[in-house]
């Protein structure tokens, strides 16, 4: 797999310089225009390397090798999260040095997805012959709503087996629950006359602001925060929304330096970032429960706080309901997506497994994970890399990247992957 590695390289940089992330829409652009670019491109290469794409009005793409009896999917995305805060690189520079590739998108999705392309063109070049079709699918809204599965499912047909390179090695058996909620904590005689923070809604806010009615630069510089033109301003990190335990959220500096001055505020603090309604305690062998709030402001008398819950796979959706609901305030479900559970021993798994092992020379077991992947959209599906247990964390953070080395396994991983699924 060597012959395709600078070109991966490449082509990885090239699709890091599309800003993909959730822009203003068009009818012919649903996504933005970022979105749109960046698809054009990945199709574009699929083209030149030989293969049959489609573009499904640019919500997602496709790229398609063989005419087996049957079809095989690999689902990856093309979208991204905007890059907030942090950076000290261009998160759209595509820049490739000390034996990486930086930027939004490196590792999550797109690094993944070009692997997976180039992976094709090398059987392909080797004269295999799939017994099934394989589709690779390029999605563009996977980040916020899947709105791009939504529409290919209308247009077309999924395949029912497949993974999806968007998770963790060794292969992803199960996924939690994803339930997006919207809070409205009412608040009487704010201390501030605004506050807001947060970028998206599975990411761990990184910064957050507020204006004070009054100002105690006593009480900002006591908390960490910034003063600047009458502000106070919180600077975190930010992290996966599965995974905020990874982060440092900026919206908790901000309400305790309020906390003294409103009892509703203590209040708010109590439920989203010390559990006063313990939903954390809800677990299973999946994980525990993981609650993350990662965009608020301040409107109209009331504090609305988006917050990123993921659950255990086998707990009941209405146990998760009757916890939120013991808060005792208005919420809104923005979003809901079930868990995902697959038969640890089943022929999908098992194989993946094999080549995992056989590749890396590593023993396995298969994984759970907090995060949602296309393999949802599967009757069959998986998730299969990229990351590894060991990596260090940086899918929704500042200065994203891959490895070079990551790139070259990515390679040898997905090609026999496919091979062995498809022969």
């Amino acid at each position: 797999m060597t012959n395709y590695f600078e070109q991966t390289v490449k082509s990885i940089s090239e699709s890091i310089r599309f800003d993909s992330s959730l822009k203003f829409p068009t009818p012919a652009q649903p996504f933005g225009k970022g979105a749109a670019d960046c698809l054009a491109h990945f199709l574009s290469l699929a083209q030149e390397l030989g293969f049959e794409t489609r573009n499904y009005d640019n919500y997602i793409g496709e790229v398609s090798y063989g005419e087996g009896g049957g079809e095989f999917a690999v689902l990856a995305h093309l979208d991204v999260v905007p890059a907030g805060g942090g950076w000290t690189k261009d998160p759209f520079g595509g820049e490739v040095s000390d034996g990486r590739i930086w930027g939004r998108g490196a590792i999550d999705d797109k690094g993944p997805a070009l692997c997976v392309l180039y992976a094709l063109k090398a059987l392909k070049d080797e004269g295999f012959v799939p017994s099934k079709k394989i589709r690779l699918l390029l999605g563009c809204n996977e980040e916020n709503g899947w709105n791009c599965i939504e529409h290919f499912n209308e247009v077309s047909e999924m395949p029912e087996e497949g993974f999806s390179p968007d998770g963790s090695f060794p292969v992803i058996y199960a996924e939690k629950g994803i339930l997006q909620i919207r809070l409205h904590f009412p608040l009487e005689n704010a201390p501030f006359n605004y506050l807001a923070g947060g970028t998206s809604v599975n990411m761990v806010c990184s910064e957050c602001s507020a204006t004070p009615r009054t100002l105690s630069i006593t009480r900002a510089r006591d908390l960490g925060l910034e003063i600047r033109s009458k502000k106070v301003i919180a600077h975190g990190k930010s992290a996966h929304g599965s995974t905020p335990e990874l982060g440092d959220n900026a919206i908790l500096p901000i309400l305790r330096y309020f906390e003294g001055k409103s009892a509703q505020v203590a209040e708010v603090i109590d439920i989203l970032f010390r559990d006063k309604y313990r939903l954390t305690e809800l677990k299973d062998a999946t994980g525990a429960l993981t609650f993350s709030p990662d965009i608020i402001k301040y409107r109209k008398g009331e504090l609305q706080v988006i917050c990123d819950i993921r659950y255990p796979a086998t707990v009941p959706y209405a146990d998760v309901i009757e916890r939120v609901q013991r808060i005792g305030v208005k919420y809104e479900t923005l979003r809901h997506q079930a868990p995902l559970l697959q038969d640890k021993n089943g022929t999908l798994v098992q194989t993946l497994l094999d080549v995992y092992e056989r590749v890396t020379g590593r023993k396995a077991a298969p994984v759970a994970i907090g995060g949602g992947t296309y393999a949802r959209a599967l009757k069959n599906g998986v998730a299969f890399g990229p990351e590894m247990a060991d990596d260090e964390p940086v899918v929704h953070q500042a200065d994203e990247y891959i490895t070079f080395e990551r790139v070259q396994l990515l390679l040898d991983l997905y090609k026999e992957a496919i091979r062995e699924l498809t022969k």
